[in-house]
């Protein structure tokens, strides 16, 4: 009776991730067909599908997982598949995952990965469950494919480590092979959880409850390996807000006064800016953005916080911010402008296959154009911070170099980290490797004339 009452827990838990897979093939599905961000359309599904944590759990790291590793099991894939036009796509990402499950989750059967392969495709379509059932039995026979034996360097690194061709010479060109490498490897690591204490007298009692560890970048930041910190009573109460820690380097650079005004030009979704009005009194914070659902959510963060009384949201493109309001508006600026996003893709990994090399200049110039126009509304000695979630000099270190040449009447700030590799000529330039953080860069300019 023992083993009768076993094997009903095996079919009973088979089952239930094959709830899972199917949830994470539709999500697939809509990031690749639909073009829908993979953050969003997970959400959406976990949001309305009854699921238990622990399927939300295996759904998550099934789609980030073959998202992740997407370029890596086309390659594989292509060793048994002639011409994958000729199939309905949702046969292939029912594949891609089924492949993503055999060759990177050890906890997992494979007969059950197989298995529910099959009956998930039979309940779509039963020719293909032959098809799907035939592939996965075949990789699962034969000896896997060496990714090593590729001959052309960049395109092995692509393979191996599931980055576009272009994206991988890129960062080649500009850290060199080793730091490269170091990087590529980072990219694969699951991101930690990372939150902000709101009041950082309470730092350490939260970090107790929530058995977190405290950030070595940021002094307000806690993180773990994993965590929902999103369902805690400590984040609904505005105790604490989710925050990557080089995102919670941004604020404290303006050293902002409390009776301050501050324009936040590119606001949404508003974490920087309820940091931002944690300094304020007197002050106020004036939030731009381009679309009302962003400022929304700019507003939602404001509320949950209680800081809504010292922020003021304004629909307005960055670059028209001089039309709008007047010379020596402002005392402190902050851009953190609209990037290619390079440095999120650990968090964000569909962005590293909807990226091009060359969307860099474009929005370099949209950078500098919003550059141009706030400046024109900041006060004589007042600071703008330039920030942005990428890694490449043509959005960073070209943007600042090009504005300072453009505009006499402002200098640099040189900033400062007790972590002084992350400090590169007065600016704060941190990737992924280096603590396993999205990849960030922090500059400063004074106006002095």
């Amino acid at each position: 009776m023992v083993w009768v009452k076993n094997l009903k827990w095996v079919i009973i838990l088979e089952s239930k991730q094959q709830l899972a897979r199917s949830g994470a093939l539709t999500v697939l599905t809509d990031i690749f067909d639909k073009g829908a961000y993979s953050n969003i359309a997970l959400n959406h599904y976990l949001k309305n599908h009854s699921l238990s944590q622990q399927d939300k759990a295996l759904l998550t790291e099934l789609v980030y997982g073959s998202l992740s590793r997407k370029i890596t099991l086309e390659w594989y894939l292509a060793h048994y598949i002639e011409d994958r036009n000729r199939l309905e796509t949702w046969v292939y990402y029912l594949l891609m995952l089924s492949l993503y499950q055999i060759l990177y989750l050890d906890k997992i059967p494979e007969h059950a990965i197989v298995n529910d392969a099959v009956t998930i495709a039979k309940k779509r379509h039963q020719g293909a469950a032959k098809l799907v059932n035939a592939v996965l039995r075949q990789f699962l026979r034969q000896e896997i494919p060496d990714v090593k034996a590729i001959k052309r360097k960049n395109k092995r690194y692509s393979v191996e480590y599931s980055l576009p061709v272009w994206l991988v010479k890129k960062i080649i060109d500009e850290f060199g092979e080793d730091r490269a490498v170091a990087i590529f490897k980072s990219l694969l690591i699951r991101s930690k959880a990372s939150i902000r204490v709101v009041n950082p007298a309470e730092l350490e009692k939260v970090k107790r409850m929530t058995g977190s560890e405290k950030s070595v970048l940021s002094p307000v930041g806690l993180v773990k390996a994993a965590g929902h910190f999103s369902d805690s009573d400590l984040f609904k109460e505005g105790k604490i807000t989710i925050q990557d820690e080089s995102s919670q380097l941004v604020a404290p650079t303006l050293e902002l006064q409390e009776d301050d005004s501050v324009l936040d030009a590119c606001s949404a979704p508003g974490g920087k800016a309820v940091h931002l009005a944690s300094y304020l009194k007197s002050g106020r914070l004036t939030a731009l953005d381009l679309y009302d659902h962003k400022l929304k959510l700019i507003e939602d963060n404001a509320r949950r916080l209680g800081v809504s009384d010292k922020i003021k949201t304004q629909k307005l493109d960055a670059r028209k911010v001089h039309e709008q309001f007047a010379p020596d508006t402002f005392d402190k600026i902050l851009v953190d402008a609209p990037c290619s996003g390079i440095g999120l893709i650990r968090r964000k990994p569909d962005i590293k296959y909807n990226k091009a090399g060359q969307d860099l200049l474009s929005l370099q110039k949209i950078q500098l154009e919003i550059l141009d126009s706030v400046c024109q509304t900041i006060k004589k000695g007042g600071i703008i911070t330039y920030s942005t979630c990428t890694i490449f000099k043509e959005e960073n270190q070209m943007v600042l170099k090009q504005f300072l040449d453009g505009h006499p009447n402002f200098e640099q700030v040189k900033l400062h980290h007790k972590q002084e590799d992350i400090v590169v000529d007065g600016c704060l330039v941190i990737t992924p490797e280096q603590y396993l953080t999205d990849g960030f860069f922090i500059s400063q300019i004074k106006r002095i004339s």
